[in-house]
C-alpha cells in the first residue's frame, strides 16, 4: 500500500488579537520592489478591518467580488493585472471567507504558472510553486485555510487545482474576525464543515489520522450548534478550530455525496457552496441517516431556511450539465459509495436526487 505524503500548512498562528501580528509576519517575505497584495473580500469594503491592513510602499488592496464562487476567468484578470502593473509581487495575501480564500490561492499560483487557471484544474496539474501566500479567514467553516485545493468555476467544469503547490505558506487564525459575520452565512459555512465531517467519518478512504480530525471537529460543531442556546466569543473560538480540524480531516481523506451533488448545483446555478451543500444534505438520509436527522434538528434550532425546490423546471441538459459535473469528482464517490462507485450512483439515480432539491 502507497501512503500519501501530503502538504500541510507551513505555519499556523492561532489567538484573539493574532490579526495584529501580519506585519511582523510578512516582513521577512517582503522583497524589494515587489508589493505585498491583499485579496479581500468585498463585504470589508470600508469596514474597520481594511484600515488595520499594514500596508507598505506599493502594497495594493484589491476588493475581489466573491458574491459568486471564484471563476477561472476571474483569477487569470487578477493574475495579468499583477503581472502587467508590477512585473513581479511579494505575496498574496487572502482575507475573507472560503472563496476569498480560494482566489489567493490561485492568484498566487497563476503568478509562476503559465497559461490560464483552467488549465490546472484537476489533480497534481500544478507544476511550479506559487508566490508566498497567507489566508486569513473572517468566516469559520470551509477548510480552505488548509486545504490542498482551490475551488474553481472553469468554462466547462467546477473542480479545484488540487496540488501539493496550493496550501498557504502561513495561516492566522484570529476567531474575532469572525464575530460579527452574518448569523445565516455563519451557519451555512459551519455547515460545511458539519457536513466535511459525516462525509470523512463515513467514507471508504477513513483512517486514523483523518478520523481523529474528524472527530473533534464534529464534537466542536455539536457544541456551537446543538448544545449552545447562544452565541459568544467561546462559539467563535470552537468553529474557527472545528473548521481547521475539519479541513485536517479531509486532507487525508475526501468528502463525499453532498459535496459532489453541490458542485452541480453551483456550476449551472450559482449556488454558494455552503447553501448548496446544505440543500444537498438535508435530502441524503439514505447516505447518512443520522447526520441528516442531527442536521435537521440543527436547521431548527438556528432558524434557517433551507431553499427548496431550486431545480424544479431544468431542461434535461441542464440536469445532464450538472451530472455531468458531479460525476467528474470521481474521488469523492469513490471515498462516499466505495470503488464500484459507478454502478451505483448510475445517470438516472443522480438525475432522480437532483429532482428532489
Amino acid at each position: 500500500m502507497k501512503f500519501r505524503n501530503f502538504k500541510m500548512v507551513s505555519y499556523v498562528v492561532y489567538g484573539r488579537g493574532s490579526f495584529n501580528q501580519l506585519d511582523e509576519i510578512l516582513l521577512p517575505h517582503r522583497k524589494q520592489d515587489a508589493p505585498m497584495i491583499f485579496l479581500v473580500d468585498h463585504f470589508f469594503e470600508g469596514k474597520p478591518l481594511t484600515a488595520r491592513i499594514p500596508l507598505k510602499g506599493k502594497d495594493k488592496v484589491i476588493f475581489a467580488d466573491v458574491s459568486y464562487e471564484p471563476k477561472t476567468s476571474y483569477v487569470d484578470k487578477i493574475a495579468q493585472q499583477l503581472n502587467d502593473e508590477f512585473g513581479t509581487v511579494s505575496g498574496i495575501i487572502g482575507i475573507g471567507g472560503g472563496s476569498a480564500m480560494d482566489l489567493a490561492k490561485a492568484v498566487s499560483l497563476m503568478m509562476n504558472n503559465p497559461g490560464s487557471s483552467s488549465d490546472y484544474q484537476g489533480w497534481d496539474l500544478v507544476k511550479k510553486p506559487g508566490v508566498y501566500k497567507a489566508g486569513i479567514p473572517t468566516l469559520s467553516g470551509t477548510g480552505a485555510e488548509v486545504s490542498r485545493t482551490t475551488v474553481l468555476t472553469g468554462p466547462t467544469k467546477k473542480l479545484g487545482m488540487n496540488s501539493d503547490f496550493t496550501p498557504f505558506d502561513q495561516i492566522i487564525l484570529d476567531p474575532e474576525l469572525t464575530a460579527n459575520a452574518p448569523v445565516n452565512q455563519r451557519f451555512y459555512t459551519g455547515m460545511d464543515c458539519y457536513i466535511h465531517c459525516i462525509e470523512s467519518l463515513q467514507g471508504t478512504f477513513l483512517n486514523e489520522f483523518s478520523k481523529s480530525y474528524g472527530e473533534k471537529a464534529l464534537q466542536l460543531c455539536q457544541k456551537v450548534f446543538v448544545e449552545k442556546n447562544k452565541w459568544d466569543d467561546e462559539s467563535d473560538d470552537q468553529l474557527m478550530m472545528a473548521s481547521y480540524a475539519g479541513g485536517m480531516s479531509i486532507a487525508y481523506s475526501q468528502v463525499g455525496v453532498a459535496h459532489a451533488v453541490s458542485y452541480g448545483l453551483s456550476y449551472l446555478l450559482g449556488t454558494k457552496h455552503g447553501v448548496g451543500n446544505c440543500i444537498v444534505f438535508d435530502k441524503l438520509e439514505e447516505y447518512y441517516p443520522a447526520g441528516v436527522r442531527e442536521f435537521k434538528k440543527m436547521v431548527e434550532k438556528n432558524k434557517i431556511d433551507i431553499p427548496q425546490h431550486i431545480t424544479k423546471g431544468l431542461s434535461d441538459e441542464e440536469f445532464d450539465t450538472m451530472i455531468n459535473v458531479s460525476l467528474g469528482m470521481k474521488p469523492l464517490w469513490e471515498n462516499a459509495l466505495g470503488a464500484g462507485w459507478e454502478k451505483i450512483m448510475t445517470r438516472e439515480k443522480l438525475r432522480a436526487l437532483y429532482e428532489l432539491l
